[in-house]
C-alpha cells in the first residue's frame, strides 16, 4: 500500500507533496529526524491530504499530477477551506 500525501506548514504557508509506503515514519522524518533539506526549514508540518494506492505506479502518477499547476490549485483550495 502506498500513500500520496500533502503536507502543509501553516507557519510558513508552504506545501510539500510526496508518496510513501509508511506515512507515520515519513511524517516523523519530515518533522523530527531530517537534518537538512527543504522540509527542515518549514517545520512543523501537518498532514493536509492523503490518498491510498495499491500500486506504486499509480501513486507516482498521482503525485506527479498533484505537483502540476492544476494539482497545486486543488491543494490550495483544500487549504483555503480547511484554514479559513
Amino acid at each position: 500500500m502506498f500513500t500520496v500525501y500533502v503536507l502543509y506548514s501553516p507557519t510558513f504557508k508552504k506545501i510539500y507533496i510526496g508518496y510513501t509506503s509508511d506515512l507515520s515514519n515519513r511524517l516523523a522524518s519530515h518533522n523530527v529526524y531530517s537534518k537538512k533539506g527543504y522540509t527542515t526549514r518549514y517545520r512543523p508540518w501537518d498532514v493536509l491530504y492523503t490518498e491510498s494506492y495499491i500500486d506504486k505506479r499509480a501513486a507516482l502518477k498521482r503525485e506527479k499530477a498533484l505537483k502540476s499547476a492544476r494539482g497545486r490549485a486543488f491543494i490550495w483550495q483544500v487549504i483555503s477551506e480547511k484554514y479559513a
